[in-house]
């Protein structure tokens, strides 16, 4: 009998013949052939994916530009580089950091076989917490459903809690839409067309490790903090291919979109190649989350082009010298984005040990947010961190916080450092941005710049240093003088 893997070897082996001696005729996506197995002829009854043609090298191919693209990350994904791209598009600024959504541009691509599927399952802001989700109430969506979730409730984050206060507490800390978490519970797990939850049933819910996950919050908080990985990953150009259950390779397609990259990799990591194949096809999840929540295509694009952070400051009093403790790493979770950075203030002795010394509002907001250890700073003031700049803070102490509803002004005091709210082996604030609920890379294209500090990344998260001018002080968890940053001088 023929495998999965011995068919897609043996095509992939034809493929790459094909591609070097007739480039029109290459398809990109190669299902596996017909054979005994019942998994195998499964994969034959999904509607077919569309395919794109081999190019000749350097072709110029028709993009349009999706919200999020910038330029490096475009050429990492059509295998090309920035300054072909540029030379194709004159149009672009040379200061340009975010593409506008929707702008027609051509790209130099330079071919690689085996392309997975260009069909999109859901848009960028049907992902994050964002605007599309600010009006949204999942406990009033989940109490007018039928189906084991809506009587759901079970011991998560200090208490009893119901299905739908486990997604939005997932939903605002790594700040991925509930209806997006809903959508995959209901695929995955049948959580409003099964009248019942087993208690075996519970621990395998979205396919985490059901020893380390085994109720429904810890399935949904492993499942988000893949999804956030997935996302960025991609945002940032280093997640371009993954491999199937069965070994198979799947290379993206450069046209994809971010959103529906994170959850192939989820379901590539999940399920079988034939659920696999059905799940990211028109008949799959997309069709899940049409049923529930409507078109999710008519939702706007969640992030302009040439995005700018507004001006901040450093989140503290300018006559201080704090350390620098940790170099880019996440903002929430154990994964990608590494959109955070950690900054510890001056102590007599080393460890959790109470700070007299604040931390500062790094710009004018107000305070929207609060739980343990978390302060929330919303840079626009409407009162919604799921819409335009906010500024999240881990590890402020509850003793002498600024309470939710306060405006601030940039450099007033927030409260006081601490090791509350998660792990943590010192006494420190935990700072990241997010804008339109999409975490911002704290070293990307849009640099979280605070008082002319600019962050480089290093090799690994928590690496790396801060650079001003012809100062660089290093990222360091045991601190000494290179990973001190100089008072200011009036």
């Amino acid at each position: 009998m023929i495998t999965i893997r011995k068919t897609l070897t043996l095509l992939a082996l034809i493929a790459l013949f094909l591609a070097a001696c007739s480039p029109s005729m290459k398809p990109t996506m190669i299902l596996p052939t017909p054979a005994e197995n019942d998994e195998e002829a499964e994969v034959l009854n999904i509607t077919p994916f569309p395919t794109r043609p081999a190019y000749e090298p350097g072709e110029l191919v028709e993009y349009i530009a999706q919200t999020g693209d910038t330029l490096d990350v475009l050429a990492a994904r059509f295998n090309t580089t920035v300054a072909e791209i540029r030379k194709a598009n004159t149009f672009i600024p040379e200061d340009v950091t975010t593409m506008p959504p929707g702008m027609p541009m051509q790209i130099p691509i330079y071919y690689h076989p085996l392309w997975g599927t260009p069909f999109q399952m859901i848009p960028d802001g049907a992902f994050v917490n964002g605007p599309d989700a600010a009006a949204f109430d999942s406990a009033q969506f989940v109490a007018q459903t039928q189906g084991w979730l809506k009587d759901y409730n079970n011991w998560a984050f200090s208490g009893q809690r119901t299905g739908a206060e486990m997604v939005d507490n997932i939903g605002l800390n790594y700040s991925i839409s509930p209806k997006l978490l809903l959508a995959l519970l209901e695929y995955m797990g049948g959580a409003f067309s099964q009248p019942t939850l087993s208690p075996t049933g519970e621990r395998n819910l979205l396919r985490q490790d059901p020893y380390r996950n085994p109720i429904l919050y810890l399935q949904l908080s492993s499942a988000a903090d893949q999804l956030n990985d997935g996302y960025y990953h991609w945002r940032s150009g280093d997640l371009l291919e993954f491999e199937l259950a069965d070994g198979s390779l799947v290379r993206l397609d450069p046209w994809q979109n971010a959103a529906t990259v994170t959850l192939q990799h989820l379901f590539s990591k999940t399920m079988g190649v034939a659920e696999f194949y059905r799940a990211i096809g028109p008949d799959g999840f997309s069709k899940t989350y049409a049923e529930l929540f409507g078109d999710p295509w008519l939702i706007e694009p969640h992030i302009p082009g040439s995005l700018r952070q507004p001006e901040m400051l450093l989140p503290f009093e300018t006559n201080e010298v704090w350390a620098y403790t940790g170099g880019p790493h996440t903002g929430w979770g154990s994964l990608a984005p590494w959109s955070a950075l950690d900054f510890a203030p001056p102590a007599a002795v080393s460890g959790c040990a109470p700070s007299s010394v604040p931390t500062t509002a790094v710009a004018d907001g107000l305070v929207v947010r609060d739980g343990p250890g978390i302060l929330v700073l919303d840079l626009d003031g409407d009162g919604d961190e799921r819409t335009g700049w906010t500024v999240f803070y881990l590890h402020v102490a509850a003793e002498g916080r600024v309470p939710v509803g306060t405006y601030v002004n940039a450099g007033d005091p927030l409260g006081f450092p601490s090791c509350e709210g998660g792990r943590s082996t010192g006494t420190h604030i935990h700072i990241a941005r997010k804008y339109n609920g999409e975490w911002m890379a704290a070293d990307g294209v849009i640099p979280f710049v605070m008082s002319g500090w600019r962050p480089m990344r290093g090799d690994l998260p928590y690496q790396g240093y801060l650079v001003k001018g012809d100062l660089r002080v290093l990222a360091s968890e045991t601190p000494g003088s290179l990973s001190m940053i100089p008072a200011e001088v009036e």
